[in-house]
């Protein structure tokens, strides 16, 4: 059975279901089936993709709730999955990689992914990270269902929580999810240091220390897009926001 057979019977049975959707683009068809199993035991409705250009068709005609993508794909890499998918309609991406290299994580936050895991991994991590992210979307629209909550201002930085806008000076910056969603908690309390295991929680919902690394990667992408100095590390301890000196 093709990819694109796999597809259309997913789609045809599951037209009605209310059901997440979780399309998972990866070429090994062992990790493959073994994440479809996963998810779909945690009540995910699954489609499979193993190559770029089937990951991208089937974002486009299955409209998934979020993807689950390898970096290392036949056709094109994941990288390019991830922008095009993006471009089309932004949604949660987990990246998968085998290579525990930190500038090939930051390029995957760059063009659009909200979290990464590395080969090997374990499943019940994997699915427990499905539903963070999808829990921060549910999150983001409720956020946008409460204007109350308004403008947050930090001198030359602008936090729109309604429209998850941010503004530098007179420019846009574009962010992730994730990456909105970390700067709002260190805006939250401006100068305040926050721990890595405190961003966890209010940020992914973790309670699990060993996801510290993951903190540290997504501040390093968002000082690229915000500008280092506006992030204050504490060695040892975590995060401050703070306005950089004029």
């Amino acid at each position: 059975m093709t990819v694109t057979e796999i597809q259309q019977e997913t789609i045809s049975s599951n037209a009605v279901s209310t059901q997440r959707r979780v399309l998972v683009v990866e070429d090994e068809p062992t990790i493959a089936e073994s994440i479809a199993a996963r998810l779909g035991a945690e009540g995910f409705k699954v489609a499979v993709a193993h190559d770029g250009p089937g990951a991208v068709d089937g974002f486009h005609t299955w409209q998934p709730d979020l993807v689950v993508l390898d970096v290392m794909l036949p056709g094109f890499d994941g990288l390019e999955v991830c922008r095009r998918i993006q471009a089309q309609r932004p949604v949660p991406v987990l990246m998968l990689t085998a290579r525990d290299d930190e500038t090939d994580l930051l390029v995957g936050l760059g063009v659009g992914a909200d979290d990464y895991m590395t080969k090997p991994f374990s499943m019940r991590e994997l699915a427990a990270r499905v539903n963070v992210l999808l829990r921060r979307v549910e999150r983001a629209q409720q956020a946008a269902r409460t204007p109350a909550l308004g403008s947050l201002r930090f001198g030359e930085l602008e936090i729109d929580h309604v429209q998850r806008r941010v503004r530098l000076g007179a420019g846009d910056v574009h962010l992730t999810p994730t990456e909105f969603d970390l700067l709002a908690c260190l805006a939250a309390q401006p100068r305040a240091v926050l721990t890595r295991e405190q961003l966890l929680a209010e940020v992914w919902d973790w309670t699990d220390a060993s996801g510290t690394r993951t903190v540290d990667s997504h501040v390093k992408a968002l000082r690229r897009k915000i500008g280092a100095s506006w992030i204050r590390t504490v060695h040892g301890v975590g995060y401050a926001l703070e306005a950089p000196l004029s």
